[in-house]
């Protein structure tokens, strides 16, 4: 049925069966969250059990008592907060009672005692502090707010919530469940919500069922909640929670709302809100009947505590994490953890948190604004673990993407974003599809070439945000000590590597303010001159756009000059991220998305060559991830002139923006392996040459890739300056003997490259394994550039 009003699509759901109402709300639901059901990892935080109102149901509120303190102290809050950070928790809830100030002396004195007048007051003092010390993003449940309470609390939560509960007057009038509770009046709630609308909070309600009201009084709350999220759109989830009897109160024995009333109410919810809306059934509520509540139509499980008990519902215990990703899974799901902040809040943070708040989400992320599910970071020495698989079926969507890609066709941007988003099952799938194109392109060998790095300066005049290598204009404070290679240097660096068994030179550098375009080919000049039979792989296209506009040459001019001079191909860096929405933040003075093509497509007309890279995982998203392979694929259709793709994840720990809280901490493990998975997929047949970073990635990381679609290890490097400079822990070279022995542990035939994927001279594979200990680098300070000639 399809219907055009409030009233009709009430009346439906009024007069429809649950068998008919259930499948639905499923579809609606799997159209907004695919696979995905969420949950927030959280430590509950109950700040004062004081509250004004008597609701008569609730064994929350208590009354004041001699000898109990009233609230929480900073200590008591901190205690709590950290036993959660230390199991893993990223969401603080705050619950507390309704303004217990306006009703009891003793909230009133506790509260000076403290130093406050309000409990809504001292909450953003505790949100703050925790915040501040442990770095969970507070939640906080508070009842009742003004417009200056939403926008203090604003500053120090991720997010905020009040549930409506219900939309019923009579439930306040004598005899009801709220008489005698001033908060719960429901436009006084109503009001509250629109604030935190007009104030952009990620907010989150619901309403409370089985204590008195109607169903249709269920679906006009409902209903009046999306129409303020309709103004507004902060309404980030919609919780609908059964009443349960507890001794002690009113309704101590008043009837529970069964199972079918409340899978009504779901399904109902999920129809009315729409396929986006994120609809919440509490598990501790509901034990033994998670599918059913899936089938229902909701996509998120709420907060789930391994350390603090539900204080609003002591009687229902939290289901173990474990076990509740069994169980989703067995329904044909996977679980993800959360943030407090919903991911499409966590993406726009700019726009819905304050900024320090932002910053604290931005880190704790992944690219789809969900959790990162992993300690490991890029450069770092933490052993990374392939994700756990727990579903028995793989998406069908994700094999038809697959299939469309191993035969040849091109994949369309929404496509490349579902494989870069598949977890559990699916992840598996796509990492295995990626593996067989390998094995059936590449085979079983894995190359890897014995060069050199030499990063010849370490002083340049753009200001990129991801850069911890650049020294700016001999500014000798800024991140450490400028330097500029004498040209001997660089040269006695070329015969030392061609002793060593080197077959590559790869240098690359600053954009130096003294470099001319004259540098870049007195450079080539010299190496040439003193080891011929060295392959330079040198200067990127940004390099290359800067020495031609100082000689007044184009660019492809001035690439014929350096192939003369002895250039042999180039490195397809100062890609980063090929969208332009991205650089305009991460490196707006730099080459844009079609000069950086262009650049390359120059160097394939002349017949050099070139790699590309991609430089993702800080505050990009996968849609940013897609559009470069696209451009990547389409260049090479048009040139055939890439050898190889190469991901480098984003070395996060003396980068400026990660540093300024700007970006995020590299890629989790999961997204670093997809990138090599997807790549292979995506840019095949054009680019059969995908390559694993070891400096970034290190040995465990890149062996992880070698099996999920990569063929290539890269190059021994021998000195390597730039992700050194951004923190990276693995090293500056990993020798010939130790890159075999990792490639024959995968039980792969590894092989010994040039720059172009060719065979290597036996005398060349000799010398490299029976290579002298390197001398020390020379880092030549800065001084006034004589032009090389």
């Amino acid at each position: 049925m399809t219907v055009t009003n409030d009233s009709a699509l009430t009346q439906w759901l009024l007069d429809a069966p649950l068998m008919e109402l259930m499948p639905r709300a499923e579809r609606s639901r799997d159209e907004g969250h695919g696979r995905l059901m969420s949950y927030s990892r959280k430590v509950f935080i109950p700040l004062t059990h004081l509250c004004r109102d008597v609701c008569h149901y609730c064994t929350f509120a208590q009354r004041p008592r001699a000898g109990k303190a009233a609230y929480l102290s900073p200590d008591d809050v901190l205690s709590i907060a950290r036993a959660g950070a230390a199991a893993g928790c990223t969401e603080a809830l705050f619950t507390l009672g309704d303004k217990p100030e306006l009703r009891y002396h003793a909230a009133r004195d506790a509260l000076a005692a403290l130093g406050h007048e309000t409990t809504i007051g001292y909450l953003e003092a505790m949100c703050a502090l925790v915040l501040r010390e442990t770095g969970l993003l507070p939640h906080a449940n508070p009842g009742l707010m003004s417009r200056e309470e939403i926008a203090g609390l604003r500053t120090v939560t991720a997010s905020q919530g009040i549930m409506l509960e219900s939309l019923s007057e009579r439930l306040c009038e004598p005899g009801g469940v709220h008489y005698g509770s001033p908060d719960k009046r429901p436009q006084l709630r109503l009001d509250t919500l629109r604030l935190a609308g007009e104030l952009q909070v990620p907010f989150t309600t619901g309403i409370l069922i089985g204590i008195g009201e109607t169903r249709r009084e269920r679906l006009d709350a409902l209903c009046a909640i999306r129409e303020i999220h309709a103004e507004y759109g902060h309404v980030q989830e919609v919780i609908v929670q059964n009443f349960r009897a507890k001794p002690g109160t009113k309704r101590a024995n008043a009837a529970e709302p069964d199972l079918d009333d409340l899978l009504w109410t779901v399904a109902a919810a999920r129809l009315i809100l729409g396929s986006e809306m994120n609809i919440q059934a509490p598990p501790n509520l509901s034990p033994g009947v998670f599918p059913r509540l899936i089938a229902a139509g909701i996509n998120d499980w709420g907060g789930v505590s391994p350390v603090t008990p539900d204080h609003v519902n002591p009687e229902a215990p939290w289901p173990a994490i474990v076990e509740l990703a069994r169980q989703t899974a067995d329904a044909g799901k996977l679980l993800v953890n959360r943030l407090p902040v919903y991911p499409s809040y966590a993406r726009s943070s700019e726009i819905w948190l304050a900024p320090e708040v932002a910053s604290r989400v931005l880190r704790m992320s992944d690219a789809e604004g969900l959790a990162r599910d992993d300690d490991w970071a890029p450069g770092s020495l933490v052993s990374p673990r392939m994700p756990a698989i727990l579903a028995r079926s793989v998406d069908p969507a994700v094999d038809r993407i697959i299939a469309k890609a191993v035969g040849g066709d091109r994949l369309e941007e929404p496509e490349i974003v579902r494989l870069f988003a598949t977890r559990d099952a699916d992840f598996e799938r796509v990492t295995f599809a990626a593996d067989e194109l390998r094995q059936a392109v590449s085979g079983d060998t894995i190359r890897y070439v014995v060069n050199r790095n030499i990063n010849y300066t370490n002083i340049c005049y753009y200001r990129c945000q991801f850069c911890a290598f650049s020294k700016g204009k001999k500014h000798e404070a800024l991140r450490g000590a400028p330097y500029d290679l004498a040209l001997e240097e660089i040269v006695r660096r070329a015969v030392e590597a061609w002793d060593r068994g080197a077959t590559e030179l790869c240098l690359q550098g600053g954009i130096h303010p003294e470099y001319t375009g004259e540098t870049y080919l007195g450079i080539c000049r010299a190496i040439k001159a003193a080891v011929p039979g060295m392959h330079i792989h040198a200067f990127s296209p940004l390099e290359v756009t800067q020495g031609a506009a100082t000689l007044g040459l184009s660019v492809r001019s001035f690439l014929a000059a350096l192939k003369t001079a002895g250039l042999g191909t180039l490195p397809g860096t100062a890609a980063e991220i090929l969208d332009d929405e991205v650089r305009a933040k991460i490196c707006p003075d730099k080459l844009t998305t079609a000069e950086w093509l262009d650049v390359a497509r120059a160097a394939h007309g002349l017949g050099l060559r070139t790699t590309s890279t991609i430089m993702y995982g800080h505050l990009e998203q996968s849609s940013s991830w897609a559009k470069h392979l696209l451009a990547l694929r389409d260049l090479q259709k048009e040139t055939g002139g890439f050898t190889e793709f190469v991901p480098l994840p984003f070395v996060h720990m003396e980068a400026p923006m990660y540093l300024r809280g700007r970006a995020r901490r590299g890629p989790t493990f999961r997204e670093a392996v997809l990138m090599h998975a997807v790549a292979r997929l995506t840019l095949h047949p054009g680019i059969t040459n995908i390559q694993t970073s070891w400096v970034k990635m290190g040995p465990q990381g890149a062996a992880a890739c070698l099996k999920a679609g990569a063929n290539d290890l890269g190059g021994t490097l021998m000195n390597e300056s730039i992700s050194r400079a951004a923190g990276t822990e693995h090293g500056q070279e990993f020798p010939p003997e130790a890159m075999e022995q990792l490639i024959r542990s995968l039980g792969r035939q590894p092989e010994q490259r040039s720059t172009s994927y060719g065979p290597v001279m036996t005398e060349r594979r000799q010398a490299s394994m029976r290579a002298a200990v390197l001398a020390p680098v020379i880092l030549t300070p800065p001084r006034k550039l004589a032009v090389v000639g």
